[in-house]
């Protein structure tokens, strides 16, 4: 939308795109005709070029013959924009002296910088490297990132971001290697030393019309619709973060995604799935299914599945699964065998629970047997008094092996426990 006001002669009165829009209906009256024209035949020869003529620079072609027309002709005596003089040389070095009244002025602006530029640009390099069919090292990029802002703010130059449009250019004229950069440092040094006097007959509209082309081609309805079928949670996210880029600003857009990404995962681990393992009557393998009341493995015996990290949020869960399926037992549970194969962390809140999880089960006459604990969430339990509650013997590494014991329970029964698992008053 942005781009489109160059495109036609005009110029934004605002940022936001929904404003921006509502400026163009209104101003449609005013635009300039041969710029609208060379911009529809510079598009058609863009879009024609992308589709047909893949990995060719034919945006370097249409910029090259805009700007020969414009000096040969003076496009500029007809109304159409240009870029004007540009100073070109190099960059100065200097240390910025900044006051503590700038510094705190720039804080927000900076802290806001952070977070819009390793946001775009994971996800930039993310997506490009998807379709690339190539792994992406984000420390790498953020290194990057942060050593060409560091030459930027002493040079003076532009915040450097992995910008999306930058890089589908960069795609589409054949870049897939660090090569490239060195080919576009390699011209944009070239033009800067030599070139900026004709780069000021260059029509706005050309420029304009380059961007244009390049962000429509980004706009990726498929991916969108896959997003839809497979995650439809996700996919609500990815409308709410287009809105909100549309009619508030992009910074905003990324801060709502960021948040509500958050909240969706932290939602997933207040809410985590759990299970009850059963044996298939076809297969006689283990099969989850959800926690229901009735639910039980075998008479007598339970295996319950918690599937998150347990933390204040989401201990209270584990304490009513346990309870809802004792409580509701088709017959006496004498044996729970808990599959600790997803948990990985044990906070202070959730381990208070635990311990009087395991305090009340024990009182019933319920042996208690942790099973699939790996050597990390082992050293979260000792140091959490856990294994000491649970009682030697009740952790395996092994779900086999905690079943096995757990069998051997229902087989034996421990003094002091009856057949039907329920404790002999003396």
């Amino acid at each position: 939308m942005s781009m489109l006001y160059d495109m036609v002669g005009l110029d934004a009165g605002s940022h936001n795109t929904v404003a921006q829009f509502v400026g163009l209906v209104r101003a449609c009256a005013h635009m300039h005709l041969l710029s609208v024209g060379i911009s529809c035949v510079a598009c058609a020869l863009l879009l024609c070029g992308a589709r047909f003529l893949p990995g060719r620079p034919v945006a370097l072609v249409v910029v090259l013959g805009a700007l020969g027309l414009s000096w040969f002709l003076g496009l500029a005596r007809y109304g159409v924009t240009v870029l004007g003089p540009m100073q070109g040389g190099l960059p100065h070095f200097l240390v910025p002296v900044v006051s503590w009244h700038q510094f705190l002025a720039l804080l927000p602006v900076s802290a806001s910088c952070v977070f819009v530029i390793i946001a775009q640009s994971a996800a930039t390099s993310h997506a490009f490297a998807y379709r690339q069919h190539e792994t992406v090292d984000a420390n790498a990029d953020i290194v990057g990132l942060c050593a060409a802002n560091a030459v930027a703010g002493l040079s003076g130059t532009f915040t450097v971001n992995g910008s999306p449009t930058q890089t589908a250019m960069a795609v589409q004229a054949g870049g897939t290697s660090q090569k490239a950069q060195l080919v576009f440092a390699g011209v944009t040094l070239c033009v800067l030393l030599f070139f900026t006097g004709p780069l000021q007959y260059l029509p706005r509209c050309i420029l304009g019309s380059v961007v244009f082309c390049v962000a429509v081609g980004m706009i990726d309805t498929q991916a969108l619709k896959h997003i839809r079928q497979e995650s439809p949670g996700e996919f609500r996210l990815a409308l709410v973060t287009m809105g909100t880029v549309v009619s508030i600003g992009v910074e905003q857009g990324i801060f709502i995604a960021i948040a509500l990404s958050l909240f969706r995962h932290v939602r997933h681990s207040y809410r985590p799935h759990t299970m009850v393992l059963k044996p298939d009557p076809a297969t006689h393998e283990l099969e989850a299914v959800p926690v229901r009341a009735g639910e039980q493995t075998e008479p007598g015996l339970v295996i319950y599945r918690f599937c998150a990290d347990l933390f204040y949020a989401n201990c209270s869960r584990f304490m009513d699964d346990i309870d809802l399926l004792l409580c509701s037992a088709p017959t006496p549970v004498r044996c729970m065998v808990i599959d600790c194969s997803a948990i990985t962390d044990i906070d202070y809140s959730a381990a208070s629970v635990v311990r009087d999880v395991l305090f009340r089960l024990h009182r019933c006459g319920v042996r208690v047997i942790f099973g699939r604990v790996a050597s990390y969430a082992l050293a979260d339990m000792e140091r959490h008094h856990i294994v000491t509650v649970l009682g030697e013997g009740n952790i395996y590494a092994q779900l086999h092996q905690a079943m096995a014991s757990a069998r051997e329970t229902l087989e034996h029964p421990s003094p002091g426990v009856s057949p039907d698992g329920l404790p002999v008053k003396a």
